[in-house]
């Protein structure tokens, strides 16, 4: 490791619960739903009709625009509608209902070996872009985008994000340990794309046996080494860890590219791996079902499309005094209000939790103890910066820096107020997005 990122936190991890829980796949459900905006920029445009046959691997609806990424069906069926459907974030979204026949008949060549070898570059790079893989660590960003800088000569760095730091969550981590060598062969893939690049696979401490695997899996490898990076979150955000990487800083006006890097989940890895080696596009993925409130914590392998109820069920279900379920993790998550929504290409978990510490405990006034600004990893002033979203002064909120927040939460965790700083600071960024349109 060069350097490590100031501030950040160390919340209490929770990951004891699943990471020794090797993966289990799950089938799919009866009716599956796809949304039709499943990343960051354009939604996909269908391209079947109520009514038509589908085949597991299909694509159903296509890019549409340079920022999107196309929907592949994860099982064989019928289209049984075309219509809004509830999302994870409580807004609808217009999806794609497939009943599903259960015969998981698939598109000609599904799963074929590839001579990976015999592909140029600009080959991988369609196989990428057409696959539909997203930023599978939460962001959503379309990979086939990510990996088309406008100088590609000038990337010099591949960091592959094995961070993993939000607590609780443990799919990329049993995904590492389960699929090294693919994911190392996603690595290769993505390094064919950069000749002047050398990877960096980033896995915090914690994971001790993770960095050993790796380390023996890319021994001899002349481009490709591991970094044992401090357990801190939130150590995994692209920003932190391009600089403990590499010791370059970019804001949010730049692109990591813009210092000669880019960052690949180790999971989005894996699905360059089936897509470029196995000819399979993103039909499913990992994720943790886990939480003091879960009954049988683990990691499961589930197609794109089942709901977040069926996935929890096939996890033993949840135990009666739940009060509250996140989809993702509990410092960036959302707090879900109701289960009977899909599991899209960004989705990395179901917490089960038996007590809710944002509602049982009452806000009070800032008492300026300086807590937030010494635990924010972007050296901003969340006091001030709540003030003056409070004070609806969105001008000074964005000059003291506020659109450079990653809405991490350490602010608001570390808040002995309980001031919803991190909210505020989501609002802020809104409202200054409106003023300068």
């Amino acid at each position: 490791m060069k350097k490590a990122f100031k501030n950040g936190i160390h919340p209490f991890e929770g990951k004891e619960f699943s990471k020794d829980v090797p993966i289990k796949k799950v089938n799919a459900d009866t009716e599956m739903v796809y949304p039709l905006s499943q990343h960051i920029g354009a939604p996909a445009t269908a391209i079947v009709q109520v009514g038509d046959n589908v085949l597991k691997g299909q694509k159903i609806a296509q890019a549409d625009g340079f920022v999107s990424a196309p929907v592949y069906s994860s099982v064989s069926g019928t289209v049984k509608a075309i219509e809004e459907r509830l999302v994870t974030n409580g807004n609808k979204v217009m999806s794609i209902v497939i009943a599903n026949d259960g015969e998981d008949k698939t598109v000609d060549s599904f799963g074929a070996d590839r001579n990976v070898d015999s592909l140029s570059a600009d080959e991988i790079m369609n196989i990428i872009k057409e696959s539909g893989i997203v930023g599978l660590g939460g962001a959503g960003f379309p990979t086939g985008v990510k990996l088309s800088p406008k100088n590609p000569k000038n990337i010099d760095t591949i960091i592959i994000n094995g961070a993993e730091c939000e607590p609780y969550l443990t799919s990329d981590y049993r995904l590492m340990i389960e699929k090294a060598d693919e994911i190392v062969k996603g690595v290769i893939a993505v390094l064919k794309l950069f000749d002047a690049a050398k990877a960096v696979i980033a896995i915090e401490k914690n994971k001790p046996d993770a960095i050993k695997l790796f380390e023996e899996k890319t021994a001899g490898a002349d481009r490709i080494t591991v970094d044992a990076l401090r357990t801190r979150y939130p150590q995994g955000g692209e920003r932190q860890l391009i600089y403990a990487v590499t010791g370059r800083k970019i804001n949010s006006k730049m692109l990591p590219a813009d210092v000669g890097c880019i960052v690949v989940n180790a999971a989005s890895c894996y699905a360059i791996y089936e897509a470029v080696y196995k000819n399979m596009p993103l039909i499913h993925k990992v994720m943790t079902v886990t939480g003091e409130g879960a009954n049988s914590p683990c990691n499961l392998d589930v197609p794109l499309g089942i709901s977040h109820s069926a996935v929890l069920e096939a996890a033993g279900g949840a135990k009666d005094d739940v009060v509250k379920f996140i989809s993702g993790g509990p410092m960036m998550g959302i707090a879900m209000g109701s289960l009977d929504v899909p599991v899209v290409k960004t989705s990395s978990s179901i917490l089960a939790f038996t007590k809710d510490d944002v509602a049982a405990l009452p806000q009070s006034n800032c008492i300026h103890c300086g807590k937030c600004i010494t635990a924010c990893p972007q050296i901003l002033v969340p006091q001030m910066m709540a003030k003056s979203v409070k004070s609806d002064n969105f001008e000074r909120f964005e000059k003291l820096g506020g659109m450079e927040c990653i809405e991490c939460g350490c602010c608001t965790y570390v808040c002995p107020a309980k001031i919803p700083l991190t909210q505020l600071f989501k609002l802020g960024k809104v409202k200054v997005r409106e003023l300068n349109k």
